[in-house]
Parts: C-alpha cells; structure tokens; sequence
C-alpha cells in the first residue's frame, strides 16, 4: 500500500493542496487572500511540475494496474501543471481588474488539475471515469464563474448538461466494455480482446461509445457543439484554460484507452478516428471563416487542430503515440501565446476580443503585433514555423501507417484555415483602426506572449541536430505502446 501511495503522490499533494488553500481562503478573508491562493496554487503546480521532470523514471503502477505512472504520462503531466500554473498567473490581473478575483477559483483549477492528472495515469476504465468527472464538475463552475454575466451563466449550462450527456455515453460503452470482457482494467480488455479473433458487435458498440465520450471532451466534431458558445461566454481566463491543459489530459487520456487497452483491434477504432478527425479538420476550417469573436475563432481553430491531433492517434502506431504528443506541446506553446495577449485587449477599460479591435496595432504596438503574426502563422502551419513540424509529423505518422488519404485530407483543411489566420495578420498590419486598442500588458504577459512567438520561431532548430521535443516524445512512445 505505501508503494501505491507513493506513485500516486503528486495527485495526493494537489488534492491536499486544494483543501488546505479551500480553508485558508475561507477563514483568512477572502478579498485579502484571492491573489495569495492563487499564486500558492500556481507554486504548488509548478513544483510538482519540475519535480515529476526532473526525478521521474521507468514504469510503475499502483493499485493492481489501475494507475500507470510511465514516461509518456509524466511528460504530458509536466505540460498540464506548467501551462495550468502560467494560466492562473496571466489570470490574476485581469480578473482582479473585473472584480471576480476569488479564491475559489485558482482552488477549482487545482482540482481540475488533478482530475486531469488521474486521467493521464489511468489504467482502468473506474479510474478513468473518476479523473473526467473530477475534471468536469470544476470546470463546469469555473465556465459560470462570472454570475454577473447572462453569458457566462450560459456557458456553464450548456457545458454542464452536455457534459453529463457525454459522462453518460462513457458510463454506457464502458459498461458495454465490461459486460463482454469481465474486466475494467486496460491490461485486462486487451488480454481479452487479444484472444479473440475478432471482437464481438456489443463490444464494438462498447468503444464507439467511450470513444464518442472522448471526442467531446477534446471537443472534437461532430460532437463540438458545446465549444463555441463555452468559449465565448465564459471569463477569458477560463477560455484560456480550456483550450490548453483539458485537451492535453483528453487527447493522452484518449490515447491510453486505444492503445492500451484496444491495441490488438486498431483497425475496428481506426475508422471511428479517421472520420472523427476529418470532420474536425474540416469543420474548423471552413466554421472559423465567418467568425468576428477572437474567442469563438480560437474555439474553431481548436476543434480544427484536436483534428490534426487525432491524425496521430489514428495511425495506431508508436510513430503516431509520439506525433500526438509532439503536436500537443507544439499546440499548447501557441495558444498560452495568443491568450497571452487576448488577456490584455481592451478598449475604454473594458474587454474586447474581436478580430476588429486589431486594426492597426502593428502601428501602435509594433513588437506585439509581430509576435502575434508569428503565432498565427505557426498556428496556420506555415514552414518554417514550428507549427508546421507539429502538422508534418502527424502527416508522416499517418503516411507511414498507410492512411494517406487522411493525410491529404489534413492537408487541404489546413490550406483553408490558412485564410483566417492570415486574416487576422491582414487587419493588424493592413486596416486602419477607429479608436486605437489599448494593452493593459503586464511584464508576465509580454514575457509569454515574446517567448511562445520566439520559440514557434526558432524552435525548429533543434530539430536539425536531433534534440528537444520530438526525441523525447519518441522515447516516451517506446513505453507507451505495447
């Protein structure tokens, strides 16, 4: 038992971390103690974060294999405590500037943050589901957590009810899986399912159901109904977060069920994936075109590039495992970037984030504009860009695992979303603004906003001597894939 414990210590830290700030908030004064909690919380996270980085190695596993603590997991923990940190720290001044700085809030982001951690470790489809609704039932809070806003009281209730729908579906196909197999665990199904020539129809109809589950909390289509109006009305701060860490947990939560516990089927689940990621690629394509909300842009570009993810995922391979999480990082460094700076727009003392509120600002504000040009071209995947190599390693994982027609797929959808991206390039440099926008800019802000851009700009280089990233995620893969 006190092995167990120990290989699940970081998620055991968080969640003493959330209560013990949950009370410290509560009886020390809330309005004194908001902006403490939320930078003990940021602290908590990314030291956790350096730590699992600097000490983790090998493979373990704690309660009978319902907990897998492995390179691959640790890697995508790291990304998720390090951008959940960041995120509340580049938070703090805008909800402080707008009265909604509770301590309740960086508290629900540390529960969510171990929710995601639980789902990265899971082996086991009981664990699997206690991480997601961990997960889910602190977001839910945080999407409504402006109750002054029609909109964001909105947004919490329509990602709440189409959450449940998905955590039944889950709930459904797993109790499908379960039923045919006699096993919750991941090792156990694919014994299973490994003995079997092929699956049985119950079965199948098991994983459809947990992969649809899966896909909406990746907000992947055509199951992404709820991303466009949850970004748009719930507080930037936590449209920010949840187009970063969340999708990180998803995708590699998504991963594990597939590989590890479906790894001997890949061609049954191959083609749920491969229409699920041309769906995204296109829907977010061509449905971002019309948009004049920065938010509910990026809510498009987001179910575009969970698409260009899921191309990884479809290869079934160990180049595909390493592709998706290449792709991951490379998507998380952008977005922390571009809300960076979303976090800063305003006008009269109040929020904007409309694509016409950037008229001109490469006159005004010269350095910004350019880094967020170079983002968007990243994100558009325009070479040498490191956002491009996330696209080029996807493809060629595809390519390589004879799925060429998705690849090809992927790329024109990347060509369209290439207009919208430009677009908001063309408007910064090319338009002319009614009022100037104003920045209100902290030294954090411009410090993430200059790096994500500087490292989507010359992050490709240690690519040509074999280092960083890519080699990293490869090793991790070899773990990974059995």
């Amino acid at each position: 038992m006190s092995g167990d414990l120990l290989v699940i210590l970081p998620e055991i830290l968080l969640a003493v971390a959330a209560m013990a700030l949950l009370m410290f908030g509560a009886y020390g004064g809330e309005d004194k103690q908001a902006s403490v909690v939320l930078w003990l919380s940021a602290g908590v996270m990314a030291a956790i974060g350096v730590t699992i980085a600097t000490n983790g190695g090998g493979t373990s596993t704690a309660f009978h294999g319902s907990f897998i603590d492995d390179a691959y997991g640790r890697m995508a923990k790291v990304m998720v405590l390090l951008v959940a940190a960041v995120m509340l720290i580049l938070s703090e001044d805008y909800l402080r500037r707008r009265g909604m700085l509770k301590f309740e809030y960086p508290v629900l982001i540390l529960l969510a943050v171990t929710g995601m951690m639980v789902m990265i470790s899971a082996g086991d489809l009981i664990v699997l589901y206690m991480g997601l609704e961990l997960q889910s039932l602190a977001l839910y809070v945080v999407a409504a957590f402006n109750r002054d806003s029609a909109r964001s009281t909105e947004a919490g209730l329509k990602y709440f009810v189409l959450g449940a729908l998905s955590s039944g579906m889950l709930l459904y196909g797993a109790s499908l899986v379960y039923g045919y197999t006699g096993t919750t665990s991941f090792d156990g199904i694919a014994r299973v399912v490994g003995s079997q020539d092929e699956i049985s129809l119950g079965l199948t109809f098991g994983l459809v159901f947990v992969c649809v589950a899966l896909a909406f909390k990746i907000s992947a289509a055509p199951f992404h109904m709820w991303t466009p109006d949850v970004y748009e009305g719930s507080p930037t701060p936590v449209t920010a977060f949840f187009a970063t860490a969340p999708k990180v947990a998803a995708g590699i939560l998504f991963a594990r069920v597939l590989y590890q516990g479906f790894g001997d089927v890949v061609a049954d689940w191959q083609q749920i994936l491969v229409f699920i990621a041309i769906a995204s690629m296109f829907l977010g394509a061509i449905a971002a075109i019309g948009q004049s909300n920065l938010k509910r842009l990026l809510a498009y570009s987001s179910i575009g590039h969970m698409g260009y993810a899921l191309v990884g995922l479809a290869a079934g391979t160990e180049e595909g495992a390493s592709a998706l999480m290449i792709y991951l990082i490379i998507y998380l460094v952008m977005n922390l970037g571009v809300f960076a700076f979303i976090l800063t727009m305003e006008r009269d003392g109040q929020p904007v984030a409309t694509i016409g509120d950037l008229a001109g600002l490469s006159r005004t504000k010269p350095a910004q504009a350019m880094a967020v040009a170079i983002l968007m071209f990243s994100l558009a995947g325009l070479p040498p860009l490191v956002g491009f190599f996330g696209k080029f390693f996807v493809f060629m994982a595809a390519v390589n695992a004879g799925l060429v027609v998705l690849a090809l797929a992927g790329a024109v959808a990347s060509v369209i979303s290439a207009f919208y991206y430009l677009n908001i390039v063309k408007v910064m440099y090319l338009n002319d603004p009614d009022r100037p926008l104003q920045l209100n800019a902290r030294i954090v802000h411009s410090a993430v906003l200059g790096l994500a851009a500087l490292v989507m700009a010359v992050g490709w280089v240690p690519f040509l001597d074999g280092l960083g990233v890519p080699e990293l995620a490869t090793a991790a893969a070899e773990t990974f894939v059995k």
